[in-house]
């Protein structure tokens, strides 16, 4: 496939004249000046990033928003109608949306009831024909790091990509995947901007692979697939990186701190292990209830409770020191409210919310 070629893929550096995209040379209406067409290759940002992850720049896929890099490689390695991606419930949702979209099977390989993969299913995946295996670590909603030593073992013996997912990797104590592309040539490693560099607005996310597999997502995403704004706003962020400890120290303290209060609440039944920004929390007797209850209160958190092996749950996101309080107060006034509810059910919790 030949990919679509701008002037701007042709041309390097500040030019006197630019009469190459029928853009507007006037200027542009507002206050800012975006008149002219973003770098289609990101080379600013990309060599930003670089010596802060340890890779080169040709190990760079830059997109919008994680979602991004998720479709285009499904739609690199796999056929409509033919070919299959294996996922491993419960897990980021998205996986499964980028395979429905593309027409390719969804192999569900469940984890096991602490969210690790079990011997039976590294050995399912090395006999599996799917093109790609998406592995969430720390995966989502289940918040904890999947074992290195059995994806080293789906590394090493799956025969497509192995693509591991670290949206919540700044929240963990564990090295990054990235540091060992080089002994994996099937291994594709997703970071983002939208959790620990708080810029979710800004939809920036990232994928590092080998050279030849970044040439090949060059070759087949849109031309200019991140806008000019985004870009200078990524470039400032990472000029001012030596930010990033302190806003991680500030939610990882705020998880230890929820962890505690909501472990001695009458409606909580068990707070899950977390390696990311947000707790996988059992509550009972109907987290449904519990749900509804705080949306009463204006407080919105995520319902897991269909997810494979999340009965009950429900993903409550750290957030500011003033937020966290106020969610632990919202939960102990439930249970106040309504202290025969474990008994009770549903309409204990959500009848007089």
């Amino acid at each position: 496939m030949q990919p679509y070629s701008s002037a701007r893929d042709e041309f390097e550096g500040a030019a006197a004249v630019m009469l190459d995209a029928n853009e507007n040379s006037f200027g542009s209406v507002g206050d800012r000046v975006f008149n002219r067409y973003p770098d289609p290759q990101q080379r600013a940002v990309k060599a930003a990033l670089a010596p802060l992850k340890g890779v080169a720049p040709a190990q760079i896929f830059l997109g919008n928003g994680s979602d991004e890099p998720i479709d285009l490689l499904v739609r690199l390695t796999c056929v409509p109608g033919q070919d299959s991606i294996a996922v491993l419930p419960p897990t980021y949702g998205m996986y499964e949306v980028a395979a429905n979209l593309n027409d390719v099977r969804v192999e569900r390989l469940p984890l096991t009831p602490d969210f690790q993969l079990s011997a039976e299913t590294v050995e399912q995946l090395a006999r599996s024909t799917a093109k790609i295996a998406f592995l969430c670590s720390p995966n989502n909603p289940t918040g904890n790091l999947l074992d290195p030593a059995a994806v080293a073992q789906v590394l090493r013996r799956f025969r497509g990509l192995v693509v591991v997912d670290e949206a919540y990797g700044d929240f963990a104590g564990a090295p990054s995947w990235t540091a060992r592309l080089a002994e994996f040539p099937n291994l594709v490693v997703l970071q983002t901007f939208s959790k620990a560099w708080g810029l979710a607005g800004l939809r920036l996310g990232v994928a590092y692979a080998s050279p030849d597999i970044i040439g090949y997502l060059n070759k087949i995403k849109p031309p200019y697939n991140l806008s000019e704004n985004t870009q200078q706003l990524a470039l400032a962020a990472l000029g001012q990186a030596d930010h990033l400890p302190g806003l991680r120290q500030q939610i990882l303290a705020g998880r230890t701190w929820l962890t505690e209060e909501l472990q001695d609440l009458p409606v909580v039944e068990h707070v899950f292990p977390s390696d990311a920004n947000f707790l996988l929390v059992r509550f009972r007797p109907d987290a449904t209830a519990v749900y509804d209850a705080l949306r009463s209160r204006g407080i919105v958190v995520r319902n897991r409770t269909t997810q494979p092996g999340c009965a009950g749950c429900l993903r409550l996101t750290v957030g500011t020191p003033a937020e966290n309080e106020q969610l632990a107060a919202a939960l102990r006034a439930i249970g106040e409210e309504h202290p025969a509810a474990a008994d009770a059910g549903l309409g204990a919790l959500v009848g007089n919310a």
